[in-house]
């Protein structure tokens, strides 16, 4: 992938806000509570591995991840603590796993029967969180009497299998509602109770539940969203404490024009000059994570709120300012300019979407910067 060190166009990345941000839930939980630092789709788009070095510094006790190659590139870059890979994968790759230390998600009896011929042959033993279903409906066993089955296969096994760990995901623990939380949180510990010997690591709270149910079970969390200062209800919910966020995203303007009231702006000609207008070109576009259907939403030079004219195009989108700007003026389309502010969630709320999303989608075509 090319990474566009070269363009003006920029994410700024405060490791300090990271590390804020986990030190400051890390303070809130009891001294045994672990916290595992949730990294996965390139720490949400902010950096693999510098997130997760400022993630360690400020406590975190291990991390997360959703692939094999997110979890080796962390053993590359030198982190020892635990790692675990959140996503199912199969059998094949159970050697692999184990030879690089690296935890992962079980679901079912078939991956731990087949995984355990190809562990004994090679003489490994692989780390496992077992994962139960509560009512995500992703991954997970569902009924105490099939856990109960995969519980005795470990501890038959033992050569093979260091149960590390046990887990369940909530699918409403950012919500206002609390009724099917409640539901899960039951389911849980209905299927714990066939657990007679605990294993290192219960996680049951993602972020949600770590800033809103703090009281729901286990001894490790999966921080993840709100490491990143957004707050994971949204606007449903207020946090507890407050979150700094920590991306902004930036470009420059590359050209400006004077059209004249009547010209049309962009594929499918969707902008139409009302009037005389300045109109400014910024190098960036939906191949860098910038949605299309911006069109119409605004970005922020010299402290002014500019409108984006025109679709958004694959590199480029043009936006009307107030005046003729000179080239190179900053343009923030996330962050704070002159005390105007535009945030992940306000660009959320206009694509019709999740503050998630925006930041995944984020290509590595940007350059990212790190202070």
């Amino acid at each position: 992938m090319v990474v566009g060190v070269h363009r003006k166009t920029k994410i700024k990345i405060d490791l300090k806000a990271i590390g804020k941000n986990v030190a400051n839930i890390k303070k809130e939980l009891p001294p045994e509570q672990n916290l595992f630092a949730v990294v996965k789709a390139n720490a949400y788009g902010h950096g693999l591995e510098q997130v997760a070095y400022a993630a360690r510094e400020a406590g975190a006790n291990g991390f997360c991840v959703a692939v094999i190659d997110e979890g080796i590139a962390l053993r590359r870059a030198g982190i020892a603590e635990t790692i675990l890979i959140l996503g199912v994968n199969p059998p094949s790759e159970a050697v692999y796993l184990a030879e690089n230390d690296l935890s992962i998600a079980v679901e079912s009896m078939e991956f731990l029967e087949k995984s355990q011929a190809y562990l004994s042959q090679a003489k490994q033993t692989l780390k496992v969180h077992i994962a139960l279903d509560t009512g995500m409906g992703r991954i997970g066993f569902r009924n105490p009497a099939d856990l109960q089955k995969a519980l005795d296969f470990l501890k038959e096994h033992q050569e093979q299998f260091d149960f590390e760990g046990i887990f369940t995901h909530f699918a409403t623990a950012d919500s206002a509602d609390d009724t099917y939380f409640k539901q899960q949180l039951a389911k849980f510990n209905e299927l714990m109770t066939v657990v007679k010997e605990r294993p290192r690591y219960v996680h049951v709270a993602n972020t949600a539940a770590s800033l809103w149910h703090q009281t729901c079970g286990g001894n490790t969390i999966r921080y993840g969203v709100g490491m990143y200062g957004l707050n994971p209800s949204g606007n449903e919910l207020a946090t507890p404490e407050p979150l700094y966020p920590a991306l902004s995203l930036v470009s420059e303007v590359s050209a400006v024009k004077k059209i004249k009231a009547g010209d049309k702006i962009g594929y499918g000609i969707t902008y139409t000059a009302k009037n005389d207008e300045w109109i400014a070109t910024i190098p960036i576009g939906y191949a860098d994570g910038w949605l299309r259907r911006m069109q119409g939403f605004e970005v922020l030079v010299q402290g002014h709120r500019c409108e984006i004219v025109g679709r958004v195009c694959m590199d480029q989108m043009m936006i009307r300012v107030p005046h003729k700007i000179p080239l190179g003026t900053l343009v923030t389309l996330i962050g704070e300019d002159h005390g105007e502010v535009i945030t992940v969630q306000d660009v959320a709320d206009y694509a019709q979407t999740i503050h998630y999303e925006i930041i995944c989608d984020l290509s590595l075509r940007i350059d990212r910067v790190y202070c």
